[in-house]
């Protein structure tokens, strides 16, 4: 393999979001992942410049999972000239064709607010991307099985393996050269946790010369307690002061094993069947996808849906598809669940579920997974006194509470498990995808634990691959 191959880091290094790094051999260049910046308007305010590399310039895209944060930059690369494949598993190109698009609507939906309120620097003010360019770049992408080898440029193949995440999540590994030449990079994206209902657990490592890691949680471990516990607790506590459950999830992979948890405390009575509304159109097809694609399933899973059609829906399940719909759950007093997108409350129909709620005493917010900082979600987390929302500043009443484990990330343990499960030491580990004290506490692991050479990229930053 010729001495000049390098993986640029050109996302997600020093932030948890906007994933895409660059491996090039000097014959080709691969980009894998191709996300937003998601968080502080600093971070977004990137999402709008140049590429960071010259998209004619890359010869192929893999996209590890569906998640905005790391596909959602693909509408922008082909408007900026990029022509080549897009590789992702089959579960998420289906997904994509879900996200990408809402992903424009929201950004057309943003420049209309500003636009009609006069509150854009810019006149007027423009969309990221629209619903139809996501509709465009959905339509870009090929999905493949996993474990199957894919050539790309002269000398670059991959492989998708399962990371366990969300549905179509995927591991990886990039080939490099043939024979005695041959390197490969392991990009471990966004590992899931070990034991989680629905989805499998994480492939091993296997073998690898570099491998790059998350570290969004690796400074710390989830709880130990039990996740229904937690909920139980929360939900019951919320029952007893007669308020709402708001519930700010992501549509993908978050809303549905919230879903399973909920339907198995029913069934176990340990809580009272309460009205439960999904209020997130894109949470509704992404089930909807779930269910074409038991081949992502865990064994635990199946069996379920072998002997229940439906282990994902509490007995008073109701969908808000049109926007009549999700008005409606306004005027519903009493204990209610209300599990709406997105996730860290950056946009999407929660925030007028959050809107109406917020200064109730009564209502529980329930944050069920990693908030990014300076997201609306990161702001209720940190206890402060108002959100703003719609340009209003709302009082905070509400109870909030986080459910630890939840997160379809796996923490520093896991992921300490999942390196323990390389073939042989790799020659570098890279630790991106987190915040600097999470990225650094993992790589100070990975160092005393394990004995491994390795770094903590800087964003725009390029590495040998030796």
């Amino acid at each position: 393999m010729p001495p000049a191959t390098t993986l640029e880091f050109h996302g997600g290094a020093g932030t948890v979001t906007g994933s895409k790094f660059v491996v090039d051999t000097g014959a080709g260049r691969l980009l894998v992942d191709c996300g937003l910046y998601q968080g502080l308007k600093e971070l977004r305010l990137r999402n709008r410049e140049a590429p960071p590399v010259p998209a004619r310039s890359i010869d192929a895209v893999v996209l590890t999972h569906a998640h905005i944060d790391h596909s959602g930059y693909l509408p922008r690369f082909l408007q900026a000239g990029y022509e080549g494949p897009v590789y992702a598993t089959r579960g998420t190109a289906d997904l994509l064709r879900i996200l990408l698009p809402d992903s424009g609507r929201l950004h057309e939906e943003e420049a209309a607010y500003h636009n009609r309120h006069g509150t854009s620097k810019h006149t007027p003010a423009l969309p990221l991307y629209t619903e139809l360019d996501g509709v465009e770049a959905a339509a870009r992408v090929t999905g493949v099985g996993y474990e199957e080898t894919v050539p790309l440029a002269p000398g670059i193949a991959v492989r998708f393996s399962r990371a366990g995440h969300i549905l179509g999540s995927a591991i990886v590994r990039v080939d490099l050269g043939t024979g005695h030449d041959r390197r490969r990079i392991v990009f471990s994206e966004d590992l899931g946790r070990h034991g989680a209902p629905i989805l499998p657990d994480p492939s091993p490592l296997g073998d690898a010369d570099v491998v790059v890691v998350e570290s969004t949680y690796g400074d710390r471990r989830h709880s130990r307690e039990p996740i229904a516990d937690q909920l139980e607790r929360v939900i019951r506590d919320a029952v007893a002061r007669g308020g709402a459950i708001v519930v700010p999830a992501f549509a993908v992979g978050r809303t549905q094993e919230l879903m399973y948890h909920l339907a198995a405390l029913e069934q176990a009575d340990r809580i009272p069947r309460l009205p439960t509304y999904v209020d997130s159109p894109m949470a509704i097809s992404a089930t909807e996808v779930y269910a074409r694609h038991p081949e992502d399933f865990d064994d635990d899973m199946r069996a379920r849906l072998a002997s229940d059609a439906r282990p994902v829906r509490p007995a008073r399940f109701r969908l808000a598809r049109s926007p009549e719909e999700s008005k409606a759950i306004n005027e519903i007093a009493g204990p209610v669940v209300i599990v709406s997108a997105s996730g860290m409350a950056t946009g999407g129909r929660v925030l007028h579920h959050l809107r109406r709620r917020l200064p109730d005493p009564r209502t529980t917010v329930l944050l069920t997974g990693f908030q990014a900082i300076g997201t609306r979600g990161w702001r209720l987390q940190e206890g402060e006194p108002t959100l703003r929302i719609f340009g209003e500043d709302v009082p905070v009443r509400a109870r909030v509470e986080s459910v630890q484990g939840l997160s379809a990330h796996a923490d520093a343990d896991g992921l300490m498990r999942w390196l323990g499960t390389a073939a042989r030491p790799p020659r570098r580990v890279h630790v991106v995808h987190g915040e600097p004290g999470p990225a650094a506490a993992l790589a100070g692991r990975i160092r005393a634990e394990l004995g491994w050479d390795v770094t903590v990229p800087a964003h725009g930053s390029r590495a040998a691959v030796e």
